[in-house]
């Protein structure tokens, strides 16, 4: 697992899609010193537009056209469902150049086959990148380069924490963990606020004590050598409060469901690969 390091080069990028992972890693990049000049969106949607220029300062334009041809990277940030047909429009203008798909579950075969180039990495994101805490996942076909590697790196560390992976099937495990996590963090969160707020407390108080808890916990399990099992047990005593409350999930196998739910997430990443994918 690797976390960010200054960066140590510039290229020009293109991003096809300019949704909240694109925000993310535009805002990153320009953190970073990367002119607002070197990056190039192609958004359909006019208000989406607008938003990017006013954030960011950037060229922003509706459909692809010969000006991708500048960028040495092209970052896809589109919905599965629209990737082919996006490609379609852009594969005259992007031959040249490195790719990097954000897109859930449309395999590497797939985009190289669109966009007719072998020189594909793909990625699993997560929300959190917003915020510059967020985790990817990165896999590369054979026909990237150290080089290319590289200046992936260099464009995901601005988000976060980034680590690689070598079979690509694996990513759809990693949709079901990080890519969704943040989700299931929410999720919880949500029952503590409500919860808090059942036994007293005002909305505000139980979001703030969920909240910090889930944060405080995280950087304990992250500064720890231990296991979480054991950074559990170290905090239920036999008979006590959390005792209690565990005792309750364990009668209501609350771990099993998390962990089948989870398995839900990763077979819909394998069917969007298969509904959305070339054949």
């Amino acid at each position: 697992m690797t976390t960010a390091q200054p960066d140590s080069g510039q290229q020009d990028i293109a991003f096809i899609g300019g949704g909240n992972m694109a925000s993310a890693i535009i805002s990153g990049l320009l953190k970073r010193g990367l002119p607002p000049s070197q990056i190039q969106v192609v958004e359909p949607f006019a208000e989406q537009r607008a938003r990017l220029v006013q954030q960011f300062g950037v060229t922003v334009n509706e459909t692809p056209d010969a000006a991708l041809n500048l960028a040495t990277l092209v970052v896809w940030a589109v919905k599965p469902q629209t990737f082919r047909a996006a490609a379609a429009q852009t594969r005259a203008h992007s031959r040249a150049a490195l790719h990097l798909s954000v897109a859930a579950g449309i395999r590497s075969d797939s985009i190289a086959s669109w966009l007719g180039t072998q020189r594909v990495v793909r990625a699993m994101p997560n929300t959190p990148a917003l915020v510059g805490k967020g985790m990817t996942a990165l896999f590369a076909r054979p026909a990237a380069t150290a080089a290319d590697r590289l200046a992936v790196e260099r464009v995901i560390q601005t988000t976060g924490e980034y680590l690689w992976l070598e079979q690509e099937e694996q990513l759809d495990a990693v949709t079901a963990l990080s890519g969704s996590g943040p989700a299931y963090v929410f999720y919880f969160i949500e029952a503590m606020v409500q919860a808090g707020t059942d036994m007293g407390l005002s909305r505000e108080q139980a979001h703030q004590l969920a909240v910090a808890t889930f944060v405080g916990a995280s950087a304990l399990a992250e500064g720890s050598q231990e296991p979480p099992e054991v950074l559990r047990a170290r905090v239920t005593s036999k008979g006590g409060t959390t005792y209690a409350a565990l005792a309750s999930m364990e009668q209501d196998d609350i771990k099993t469901q998390f962990m089948r739910a989870m398995h839900a997430a990763r077979a819909r990443a394998r069917e969007l690969g298969d509904e959305f994918g070339a054949s």
